[in-house]
């Protein structure tokens, strides 16, 4: 339901962070709708001071910008984390603060997938391969300087056993894969599924999938130590958040230990120059992606969509 109010001022701070073709003019149907592409920390003040609703994904609204916005009644998240939202502040002083949870499950586990299966393929390899010319020079019909394995029977561990972990999960069990999971917050056991401890699941698993959030318990769940458990080409998938990894731990440890490696998330975002996952990137055992696995264009489609019912339902 849009409820249409032409004192309603909304403003949306970052639409950069969504595809250029997702439709955003549903937003204008609750009053008078402003965009910016980006916001400069800067620029805050001046463009959500007269606003009654705003919206950010990345954007940090923080205590005392949040007392300054005397007009501000709704944060809309562009996003299910809420940790660029003073939430105590928000609360003090009255302001809603809604995200939007859930729309994102089926392209991450779609992007997680893609990497796996690229890097047990060795898809990348392949296609330089023949995009440089060596296939056309070649004498056989085939080219196997890279090898590559089936992902049925392999045993596949999932660190963070969420509504993502465990779209994961049915996915890999019909691959034919064997799951066991580690559950980060301590809390999580299901029945469907195999609980072990973090130890036991690193140096078991072929495949190593990340799904957990960046708090306390995950921020540097595996450094050199969880590294050196690894199986020679295991493969490690970062979707959760960076941070969960020790990039400078893994930079070293790749001098001397042979896995697979697929991030899209890293401790910076965007990448730092220099950086030790900036570093990483050249490395041919690994694939860095620039957080895309959550983007879909139906994923997207979805946040919108979610984001117009939690204005309707404020307004309402």
């Amino acid at each position: 339901m849009n409820i249409k109010n032409c004192s309603n001022k909304i403003v949306f701070l970052d639409t950069s962070t969504l595809n250029k073709d997702v439709d955003l003019s549903c937003f204008q149907s609750f009053g008078d709708f402003n965009s910016y592409s980006y916001t400069d920390l800067e620029m805050v003040f001046e463009r959500v001071q007269d606003a009654n609703i705003v919206i950010t994904n990345k954007v940090i609204l923080n205590k005392e910008l949040l007392e300054r916005c005397h007009h501000l009644k709704l944060i809309c998240i562009a996003a299910t984390g809420m940790n660029n939202v003073d939430l105590e502040a928000a609360k003090e002083l009255g302001i809603v603060v809604k995200n939007v949870k859930g729309y994102s499950t089926d392209s991450v586990v779609q992007q997680t997938f893609a990497m796996v299966l690229s890097l047990s393929s060795k898809i990348i390899h392949y296609c330089d391969y023949v995009r440089t010319g060596q296939w056309a020079q070649s004498k056989t019909f085939t080219h196997q300087q890279w090898p590559i394995y089936e992902i049925k029977n392999k045993k596949w561990g999932i660190i963070g056993l969420g509504q993502i972990g465990q779209a994961v999960a049915k996915v890999a069990t019909a691959f034919g894969s064997k799951v066991s999971y580690y559950s980060t917050s301590g809390q999580n056991n299901n029945a469907d599924y195999n609980r072990v401890e973090l130890e036991v699941l690193l140096s078991e698993s072929d495949i190593i999938t990340i799904h957990a959030p960046l708090n306390d318990k995950t921020l540097n769940l595996i450094t050199a130590k969880e590294i050196s458990l690894l199986k020679e080409q295991a493969i490690l998938i970062n979707v959760g958040r960076g941070g969960i990894i020790n990039e400078k731990d893994l930079f070293m440890s790749l001098q001397e230990k042979k896995i697979l490696v697929g991030l899209d998330v890293v401790e910076r975002e965007p990448m730092l120059v220099n950086s030790f996952a900036d570093k990483l990137k050249d490395n041919q055992s690994i694939i860095i992606t620039p957080h895309i696995a959550w983007a879909s264009m139906e994923a997207q489609q979805t946040l919108v969509k979610g984001i117009q019912t939690n204005i309707s339902e404020f307004l309402a």
